[in-house]
């Protein structure tokens, strides 16, 4: 069975493939590469030993997007490809709309030319806005505070829109949390260009010693420390997660939201102390202004894909900030 994915060779894309390759599946993946590298392919081809597919495209090309299809025999997509940050889309709303909502609505448009209506899509915890009871559950009424939310949420609302147009439509909304981590060979991880727009790799790369600091956007925040409280869920479980939505809209049709997380939460301050167990290195922080757009608390009630998908996270914060911690370790030295 062939599965497209698109942004695959991304933070959550490239873990995805390698997790889809463990599984047999045949894979044709698509990224445009302008918030990855072309090296993570060739790294998730020595994980697996395995050979797949790859081409540098972007979703708002048709023309080259409909060349896939008219090549390749694609029986269902994992749609990863977006655009992510927060506080960019504030100031880059157009970029926003134009590359998640467009590109989301062409290849939709492909897929429905070419009889391809299987599909897998990433979504955002981002969708809840300010949610006011914790955890959140998919049943959390929908609002935004950000571009970037408003984007997941205007594709949803697309796919739930194309679903009602043609119930032989089979679709999976994942609302990720915030993933972190890396693959425990350490060889592919979070590798973005630039500095860092992710709590996450920002801590490693001040633990690394290649960033000063980390900034910590507001500590006047309604929790147990000040600092603002996330659901953070390690990559290989978010991963996991995507084959067992894949095989749910396989087997079946029907649009489905679910949330991806661990139910847990953890203060910024709190991560910079794990990262700091896990390095043997003290990262220096500074406190600055919040952040538009940002919201106090944010964790996930993961039930229902426990209940429907058979999914659960299973990696904890330490396992996390150690494989995240190996995947820097080796990459500012070489050793991938």
């Amino acid at each position: 069975m062939a599965i497209l994915v698109t942004g695959g060779a991304g933070f959550i894309g490239s873990h995805t493939c390698v997790e889809l390759l463990y599984n047999d599946y045949d894979l044709v993946v698509l990224d445009k590469l302008s918030n990855s590298k072309l090296d993570t392919v060739h790294r998730i081809k020595e994980i697996t030993g395995k050979d797949f597919i790859f081409e540098q495209i972007d979703l708002i090309e048709k023309k080259k997007l409909e060349r896939i299809f008219t090549e390749q025999k694609i029986d269902a997509v994992v749609h990863l490809a977006g655009l992510k940050a927060v506080g960019e889309s504030v100031w880059m709303p157009l970029k926003y709309y134009r590359n998640n909502v467009s590109g989301t609505i062409i290849l939709c448009e492909v897929m429905q030319k070419y009889g391809v209506k299987k599909l897998v899509v990433s979504s955002s915890a981002t969708v809840y806005g300010t949610a006011e009871k914790m955890p959140i559950s998919e049943d959390t009424p929908l609002g935004v505070t950000n571009p970037y939310g408003r984007t997941k949420l205007m594709v949803e609302e697309v796919l739930r829109d194309l679903y009602v147009s043609d119930k032989s439509w089979s679709i999976a909304l994942l609302r990720y949390f915030n993933p972190v981590g890396a693959h425990e060979s350490g060889l592919i991880g979070e590798n973005p260009n630039g500095i860092p727009s992710n709590l996450a790799p920002y801590i490693t790369q001040v633990a690394i010693g290649k960033l000063k600091e980390v900034n910590i956007y507001g500590n006047d925040y309604p929790t147990k420390d000040g600092t603002g409280v996330r659901d953070y869920i390690h990559i290989t479980d978010l991963a996991k997660g995507h084959l067992k939505a894949l095989a749910k809209v396989i087997g079946s049709s029907g649009i489905e939201a679910y949330n991806l997380g661990t139910g847990k939460g953890y203060s910024v301050l709190e991560m910079i102390k794990a990262f700091e167990r896990a390095s043997g290195q003290k990262i220096p922080y500074n406190i600055v202004n919040r952040r538009p757009g940002d919201i106090a608390v944010s964790y996930a009630d993961p039930t229902k894909a426990k209940r429907e998908l058979g999914w659960e996270a299973e990696k904890d914060l330490n396992e996390m900030c150690r494989d995240a911690w190996k995947w820097q370790w080796n990459k500012i030295n070489d050793l991938y």
